[in-house]
């Protein structure tokens, strides 16, 4: 027995199911005016209002009509075919805002790598102009310092063996991180060590130079462009290496109040969970 709160669709051949309300829910669009029949474009054939336009963007608009918010992924690149697809279904406030490019143009990060070798101790700056590369490079960045063997803090001089305890990076702000590496003299004949550790590579390197070129390589894979090098300082032999990147937003929402027919701004988020706001 056919439910008639649940209606088929064929959009240009592909099948959607969903409620009479959930087409409703825009009430001036044409999809809530298909079901009384007085809309030539669509046709009821074999139980199924059939509809000869893009199946594939429809789900974005099904989407749209379900939570009254439309998210985008990082690599869609439809968006004028879709704001004609919006304007077809007479969705206005989601045509318009599609419409503005702005909306959805990549993001231009800069990033800076400051790197100063002191001998046999090595320092590291990262900057970045967008704060949630920073946390994430802060999650992969592990430092460790090497811990003296022995009882009531005497050391074994000759043991190669020494543990290794982690510890937190210095966060000066959201948009900077600043780590070290290499050996420090610290007193009499005994040197504590720092190691560096950036994942996904499991090694724990020492030597800054090292740490170096695996940081730019990591940077370089993740879509980042060096755009230049110079020396910051030539007495104390600071190097600054910066990268940029054009990025679109994982994932950007849309937003539109139905009943008062105003558009909400759009939501920038650089995580996959989103909220309506």
């Amino acid at each position: 027995m056919s439910n008639p709160d649940v209606i088929n669709l064929n959009v240009g051949g592909a099948k959607f199911t969903t409620f009479a309300s959930t087409l409703q829910r825009f009430p001036d669009s044409r999809l809530a005016h298909m079901l009384d029949g007085s809309d030539r474009d669509f046709r009821l054939v074999n139980g199924q209002f059939f509809v000869d336009r893009d199946g594939s963007l429809f789900s974005y608009i099904l989407d749209y009509l379900r939570t009254s918010q439309l998210t985008i992924p990082s690599d869609f690149s439809e968006y004028e075919r879709l704001q004609r697809e919006a304007e077809f279904y007479q969705l206005h406030a989601l045509a318009e805002q599609l419409g503005q490019g702005n909306i959805y143009q990549p993001r231009q990060e800069i990033l800076e790598v400051r790197f100063l070798l002191q001998e046999t101790h090595a320092f590291f700056r990262i900057f970045c102009s967008c704060s949630s590369t920073v946390e994430a490079l802060a999650d992969r960045i592990v430092m460790y310092v090497e811990q003296p063997i022995g009882v009531q803090g005497m050391s074994f001089p000759f043991s190669n063996q020494k543990p290794l305890a982690p510890v937190p990076l210095q966060r000066p702000s959201h948009h900077d991180l600043v780590f070290q590496c290499g050996t420090d003299f610290a007193t009499g004949d005994q040197f504590g060590a720092r190691y560096a550790s950036i994942k996904p590579d499991q090694r724990k390197l020492l030597n800054g130079t090292n740490v170096l070129g695996l940081l730019l390589d990591i940077l370089l894979r993740e879509g980042f462009s060096l755009v230049s090098t110079r020396a910051v300082s030539a007495e104390e032999k600071v190097e600054c290496y910066t990268f940029q990147r054009k990025k679109r937003p994982e994932i950007f929402t849309i937003a539109e109040d139905y009943k008062q027919e105003k558009m909400v701004n759009v939501q920038v988020k650089p995580s996959k969970q989103t909220k309506k706001r």
